[in-house]
């Protein structure tokens, strides 16, 4: 048995016209062209429709034993539209159940459906490819229609007129620029950087995920969530600690007249970064500890957070400044103070494990939201 498969892939039956997929049978298959044509007479995939009604006549004429269906994907996703499509190509399959072989013609409108072929060729063999092409789009009066089609999509005009706005407003920049005494280099340098910025931007496909950071900023603001605030306080307390732990370094070297090595500069850094990082550490996890709380899925387990941030920081703390020499915000350490050092980092961070999990087995705990 022949199968004519018009292919669908991103839904445009379901979301312009409203017609519930798959469609089996020319009947159903007519009407649901007659539905997506009336509702938007420019989509492609009306032609597909109705080529996969013709291409079932046809066979049906020649005495072929035919059906004809239409299934769709999703928008957006292309992995996630050939799993739709190949989904309802197996309820198509499980309706048909007539006990013979079943082999398909897939009629398409271009490329981009044609991904799904693999899909298809996975549940039953693949007799033919047909791609539809209206003919008035090989022409070339349909050039102005077809720049304006495009041009009139939000996602083509922005990938499009930016990057060929911003090329053309360089010499006018330049001009303008020297007549402010502005070197023309540096608005060419800055220019560039921008067209540079932007096509990676977009090449990288960026646009979800900063949209998606700026859905969860503005979610935490609605929510009064307490993280935003310590997790700011945090990255303040991280730049402080990054500054000191550079002034750390310049103490070193000028204990070392100018030259130190590359591991007691490390030595340094850390030295005077960890302790402004530890308390970044204790007051981000502290703002976590309450909005869990708030949020109903507090677990004693959460309070090992800050202690094991204090007994890594001081372990830091202590192995740096074995190894550096006395210097201006420097702590140097012997031997016996690195051990006490270890020993009351490990004591903090095993202590921390006991008592909590104690509590946790003892007292009662707010059930996951």
């Amino acid at each position: 048995m022949l199968l004519v498969l018009c292919v669908d892939l991103d839904d445009d039956l379901g979301r312009k016209a409203g017609v519930s997929t798959p469609v089996i049978g020319r009947d159903a298959v007519e009407a649901a062209a007659v539905a997506l044509a009336t509702v938007d007479p420019e989509d492609s995939d009306t032609n597909v429709l109705f080529q996969g009604i013709n291409t079932h006549d046809e066979l049906a004429a020649e005495g072929e034993a035919v059906e004809v269906a239409a299934v769709t994907g999703l928008e957006g996703s292309d992995v996630k539209a050939n799993r739709a499509v190949g989904e309802e190509v197996d309820r198509v399959l499980a309706e048909l159940s007539t006990g013979e072989e079943v082999s398909a013609i897939v009629i398409t409108d271009g490329a981009q459906d044609e991904s799904v072929l693999p899909v298809i060729r996975s549940r039953m063999p693949i007799d033919g490819v047909r791609r539809v092409v209206v003919r008035q789009a090989q022409d070339l009066e349909s050039l102005y229609y077809t720049i304006k089609q495009v041009l009139a999509d939000p996602e083509t005009r922005g990938t499009i007129l930016v990057p060929l706005g911003v090329l053309l407003l360089i010499y006018p920049l330049v001009v303008v620029a020297n007549l402010f005494d502005v070197a023309g280099a540096a608005v060419l340098g800055i220019i560039s950087g921008l067209v540079g910025l932007y096509s990676l931007f977009r090449g990288l496909g960026l646009e979800e995920t900063v949209d998606d950071a700026a859905d969860a900023v503005r979610n935490l603001l609605y929510a009064g969530r307490v993280t935003l605030i310590t997790y700011v306080v945090a990255l303040a307390l991280v730049v402080v600690g990054g500054v000191q732990g550079l002034e750390t370094v310049d103490a070193a070297r000028d204990v070392h007249d100018g030259v130190i090595p590359a591991g007691t500069a490390v030595a340094a850094f850390v030295h005077g970064f960890v302790q402004w990082l530890a308390v970044a550490g204790v007051t981000s996890s502290l703002g976590q500890i309450t909005d869990e709380y708030i949020a109903g899925r507090f677990r004693w387990r959460y309070l090992n957070a800050p202690f094991y941030v204090v007994a890594i920081a001081v372990v830091l703390y202590a192995l740096s400044g074995f190894f550096l020499p006395p210097a201006p915000g420097v702590t140097p350490l012997e031997l016996g103070d690195l051990a006490m050092a270890l020993a009351a980092g490990t004591l903090i961070g095993v202590l921390s494990t006991l008592t909590f999990a104690i509590a946790e087995s003892q007292l009662p705990s707010a059930e996951p939201a």
